[in-house]
């Protein structure tokens, strides 16, 4: 025999292997079967998208709560509407712009905890 000889090929049968369904993450299983674990995750999703409506709604309240004084500031009809019509809407669109960006990192913050995903 030649030192270098080929290694002799043996086929292994067995019973085919069945496919198991893919793992659900345990998290998931919690909100849907509606588990205290599951409700306070679904509370603590509803809490932050209420803490981000909360604070725009203080923002625009404050803003909105001071223009009065601004307006007997000014005493000239033409500033006023000027302030109406055109210094009010940059506020508005960023605090619009604001709120959806947190409404969605907050709801992707929340499937990737439900996802079992890492934080990056």
């Amino acid at each position: 025999m030649s030192p270098e000889t080929a290694p002799r090929r043996e086929v292994v049968t067995g019973e085919p292997r069945r496919v198991r369904p893919l793992p659900r993450y345990r998290t998931q299983a919690e909100i849907e079967e509606q588990t205290a674990l599951g409700g306070a995750y679904v509370r603590s999703l509803m809490r932050s998208q209420l803490r981000a409506g909360l604070t725009v709604f203080a923002v625009l309240a404050l803003v909105a709560g001071t223009l009065p004084l601004l307006f007997a500031a000014l005493n000239s009809a033409a500033l006023v509407w000027a302030v109406l019509g055109f210094a009010t809407y940059p506020p508005l669109t960023l605090a619009a712009w604001w709120y959806v960006r947190r409404a969605e990192r907050n709801e992707r913050d929340f499937a990737r905890l439900v996802e079992g995903r890492p934080t990056p």
